[in-house]
């Protein structure tokens, strides 16, 4: 007989689960989710922990919350509020029923615009809010650096403070009041305070507490809480001494990391819109000689003084995204700088205190003709946008820190003390001593004028031995700090790395206060346990991200991940490169993550499924998860944009990892026939080809498409793109009696759908005086990236496809040519997933001279000898850029080869995805994500366009997607320079 054993945790899960899901069925409006799956993307936040979470809901409104709220008492379980999840100390990960505020519980309630104030939902984003009030002149100023993923509701539970608190404070200083609901569910409004609450409900014993508590330990408070601006550890009891003025108990709730009530309504104070800033980057050659100088700079009366350190220079070198914006501000070798922002509200004060900015560096020695520690000087900015690519560097600095691939991390657990700035330089200075004397080192970055020095030792939390030094450096640098009287949580709360530390910090009076705070709020602890109270110990490894018997079995894969380390060949290290910061949460700018944008689910998402690959190759989720259904749904969205590989710091390239899913999955349960349709597209071209008619009946025949849908996997919605009845042939092209100039590489999909486009750049090409060869197969078919077969995880098969091109492109490369082609998904495949394919020199030299069309041009230019005899094909063109145009960072390339038609406006549209991508937007079950990609800023842009106006998209599927969502016809920029050289217009 066989008996199945269940133990006592696993039953009270179950009796858990079953309870929440009786109660939650009759009333939540939200979605609710108990699977393994969703429970571990939400078991993390951008900490170095992990606590599997017992269910996670999506609240739509108050009222969702309240349920949820009754439920969880009733399964006897505790609640986490969660936003963007961009904790860094692990305030938002917890064992009881976490609820996600971020996709629907995020609308702005009310706008005093006269009045300087709104209400907000807990959940909306800070750009988002901040966007929409830049119409009315205003702005919320606490400008985190995670500004397009942090809610308002994390922000005001942290207590968040940003780059410029100097002049704006931190969010208690921002936020009026609060509306919360209670540990009995009774709703309060937390704000100013008269009267004496004799009453007998809720709120009113709670303020009789909490208001006696102040009075009783004011000489305390004023004791031993450190009177510094970034001060955010523990509660702000501070708030509650008496001063002559009514108390906020709104500043209580303010960092109180959801310990004390759930917050439903956020009141904000709102600030008039910063004016035309300047900035100045002062170069030092030594650390601390910068760290010494800001006490005098800050005297100028700056907005901000931002640092930004030589580790992290060198590491920005090597993102593609920031390489450049790095050239043009970084002089020399400085060991550190020293952003120092001014807003004067005039250019001309502006400019007079970059003038004093000089003369003050110049007090304190520096000039750009001294040498050794005389060395340095001031970089005027004036440029806004250059600026604002400056203030990207310094807000990813973080993430620029974690892109490090290799098994030590840097570590977030010290890396936000405070201290006054007369002390800076020397407290730094001991704490690289306690680095050293620990065997690591530290990268520093951030909020120098205010005294926050973000810094983080490089460890490997997957030993034991750097677990202990972990600790070791912690006790070190807390005696430090409380030595200069500093505050040892300046900015990213307490959550579990730093409240076991209050007491030491504080002392046990102090944290006995803390105390019958969280009991006065939440006497059944029912309030995100663990944190800022009776909290577990930092270094406890059950809680982390890699527990001690976190292990990852070795797996076959297909790509060159040699970068990295761990099993896979490094494909382990590549997966856990995501360090949860969210940067792909973004709704607006660059590309990722176009799936989320359409559905804000976190598991449409690329930190979404990076952490799902990472449970899965771990065995957190099960025997096969890799190759599983559940893995499949939370791939099944992701339109291997490549905006990740460029957008996100630490370089996770979903898109590639996707692949190898793929790859794993089609060899353990093989292929459908949509996938054999995809993937055999090159195989079939040419037959297909040679019979359009046939080839085309499923879009000619009425119901055809209907029919075939479900056998197929291609809605019945979509027309599928049109085989061409006049194909492109190797014959177009001329032999070349001499050396040929460039080669042509004809891709499938315009050969047989889109001939027209290889024919007009031909002859653009020629008409800049460039001859042209073909690149041709040895033998056999036309030639093929292997792109289709890549989609559909035939690896092998992609390979095969890789080697036939590079073996003929190999001899043009070898001549000097350049490999010219048009599909940025094929001619990008070179330059990507080839050379990891094949790795070794041949495939390396093919990548690197291979040129998208635009790319070759703009190139040509510079050298004077390509003119192309231009008229203007239209008053305007609107560009939209394919995706890994984008990635590749290709489009500069666009608009320099447009700029050659006169008197011709070119507008880039702002999008993400179009939403076609390849075969994806044809699917029966993406095909309507598709859709809403494309509606989020790209058919809307479309529609808007005046008739007389080009529509330019170089991709396929984006040609094909802004067709099908707004029926007008974009062409590739090959067209528009052929119907340039014409003088003509498109049909």
């Amino acid at each position: 007989m066989n008996y199945i054993r269940v133990s006592v945790c696993q039953l009270e899960f179950f009796r858990e689960e079953n309870v929440l899901e009786k109660a939650l069925k009759n009333g939540f409006s939200g979605e609710v989710y108990f699977d393994p799956f969703t429970r571990g993307r939400y078991a993390t936040d951008a900490s170095f922990y992990q606590i599997m979470p017992r269910a996670v809901a999506i609240p739509r409104g108050k009222e969702d919350i309240e349920l949820a709220l009754d439920a969880a008492r009733e399964a006897g379980i505790a609640i986490t509020g969660r936003g963007g999840g961009t904790s860094q100390c692990g305030q938002t990960v917890n064992t009881g029923l976490i609820l996600d505020n971020s996709r629907h519980f995020n609308r702005i309630l009310e706008l005093d615009v006269e009045n300087r104030r709104c209400v907000v939902e807990p959940g909306i984003v800070l750009d988002h809010l901040n966007r929409a009030l830049k119409q009315h002149g205003l702005w919320f100023p606490v400008d985190v650096s995670t500004a397009s993923r942090a809610t308002i509701g994390g922000m005001t539970a942290n207590n968040s403070c940003g780059g410029r608190s100097l002049r704006y404070g931190t969010m208690r200083d921002n936020v009026l009041s609060i509306e919360a609901v209670l540990h009995d569910g009774s709703t309060a409004r937390f704000g100013p305070v008269f009267g004496d609450f004799s009453g007998n409900d809720t709120f009113s014993r709670i303020a009789r507490d909490v208001i006696t508590l102040g009075q009783k330990h004011a000489d305390l408070i004023d004791e031993r809480i450190p009177k510094l601006t970034r001060r955010v550890g523990g509660y702000n009891i501070d708030a509650l001494v008496p001063n002559g003025k009514p108390a906020n108990l709104a500043h209580l709730l303010v960092g109180s990391e959801g310990t004390l009530a759930y917050f439903t309504k956020i009141e904000l104070k709102l600030w008039p819109l910063v004016g035309k800033r300047v900035l100045g980057v002062c170069h030092f050659p030594t650390f601390y000689q910068a760290m010494d100088a800001t006490q005098h700079l800050v005297e100028l009366g700056p907005l901000s003084v931002e640092l930004v350190d030589s580790t992290m220079i060198a590491l920005s070198r090597e993102i593609p995204m920031f390489r450049s914006t790095i050239e043009q501000f970084v002089q020399g070798t400085p060991d550190a700088l020293l952003l120092v922002e001014f807003d004067e509200g005039s250019q001309e004060a502006n400019l007079e205190k970059l003038r004093l900015l000089e003369e003050r560096m110049g007090d304190l020695g520096f000039a750009w003709s001294n040498e050794g520690k005389g060395w340095g000087g001031v970089l005027t900015v004036t440029d806004q946008q250059l600026q604002g690519q400056i203030a990207e560097v310094r807000k990813s600095g973080l993430n620029i820190m974690m892109s490090m691939k290799q098994e030590g991390k840097p570590v977030s657990f010290v890396e936000d003390c405070a201290v006054e700035l007369k002390d800076l330089a020397e407290y730094t200075r001991e704490l690289t001593d306690v680095f050293e004397k620990h065997g690591t080192r530290g990268t520093w970055y951030a909020h120098a004028s205010v005294g926050c020095l973000h810094v983080r030792p490089v460890l490997n939390l997957k030993l034991d031995s750097d677990v202990r030094r972990m600790r070791a450096i912690a006790e070190d640098a807390f005696e430090l700090v409380a030595k200069y009287k500093g505050s040892h949580s300046g900015e990213h709360g307490d959550g579990i790395v730093r409240s076991e530390f209050h007491e030491r910090m504080f002392g046990s009076q102090i944290m006995a206060a803390f105390k019958e705070v969280k009991q006065s709020f939440d006497p059944d602890l029912r309030f995100n346990p663990g944190k800022i109270v009776d909290a577990p110990k930092m270094d406890d490894r059950s809680l982390f991200r890699f527990k001690p018997d976190y292990k990852v079995k070795e797996l076959k894969t297909h790509f060159d991940w040699s970068a990295y380390p761990g099993a896979g060949g490094g494909f382990q290290g590549a997966v856990e490169m995501c360090n949860n910061n969210g940067a792909c949460r973004k709704l607006a700018g660059g590309t990722m993550c176009p799936s989320y944008r359409a559905t804000r689910n976190e598991r449409d998402l690329t930190r979404g499924r990076a952490n799902s690959l990472r449970l899965a190759l771990s065995g957190q989720l099960g025997p096969d998860a890799l190759t599983s259904d559940e893995m499949m749904e939370t791939l099944k969205l992701c339109v291997s944009c490549k905006g990740c590989k460029r957008e996100c710091p630490t370089g996770v390239d979903m898109a590639k990892m996707k692949i190898e899913v793929l790859a794993a999955r089609a060899e353990e349960k093989g292929l459908s026939l949509h996938d054999r349709l995809v993937g055999y597209l090159p195989h079939y071209a040419g037959l297909a080809s040679r019979l359009p008619w046939l080839a085309n009946m499923r879009n000619t025949v009425p119901g055809l498409a209907k029919l075939l849908e479900k056998p197929t996997g291609f809605s019945a919605n979509r027309k599928l793109p049109h085989w061409s009845s006049r194909p492109f042939r190797d014959t177009e092209v001329k032999p070349q009696t001499g050396d040929a100039d460039v080669v042509l590489f004809a891709d499938t999909f315009n050969r047989y759908f889109e001939p027209e486009n290889l024919r007009a750049a031909l002859k653009v090409l020629e008409a800049g005086g460039r001859s042209v060869t073909l690149a041709q197969p040895q033998s056999g078919r036309s030639l093929c990236c292997g792109r289709t077969f890549l989609s559909a995880g035939l690896v092998d098969r992609a390979r095969t496809e890789a080697k036939r091109l590079v073996s003929a492109l190999l001899p043009h490369v070898e001549a000097g040519r350049r490999i010219v082609g048009l599909e940025p998904s094929c001619l990008l495949t070179l330059r990507d997933e080839i050379p990891s394919l094949l790795p070794g020199d041949d495939a390396a030299r093919v990548a690197k001279a291979a040129r998208m069309f635009e790319e070759y041009i703009a190139e040509e230019i510079d050298t004077g000898t390509f003119n192309l005899p231009l008229r203007s094909p239209a008053p305007k063109v609107l560009l939209h850029g394919h995706c890994h145009q984008k990635a590749f960072n290709v489009v500069p390339a666009i608009r320099k080869t447009l700029d050659l038609l006169p008197e011709t406006s070119i507008e880039m549209v702002e999008t993400s995805c179009c939403g076609m991508a390849g075969s994806f937007g044809y699917g029966v079950e993406t095909e309507e994500v598709s859709r809403r990609m494309g509606e989020i800023s790209l058919f809307p842009a479309v529609r808007a366009e005046s008739a007389e106006a080009i529509i330019v998209a170089d991709g396929t599927s984006c040609r094909h997607q802004i067709h099908d969502g707004t029926s007008r016809d974009a062409i590739h920029v090959a067209r528009l320079l052929e119907l340039a050289l014409d003088g003509s217009s498109p049909a």
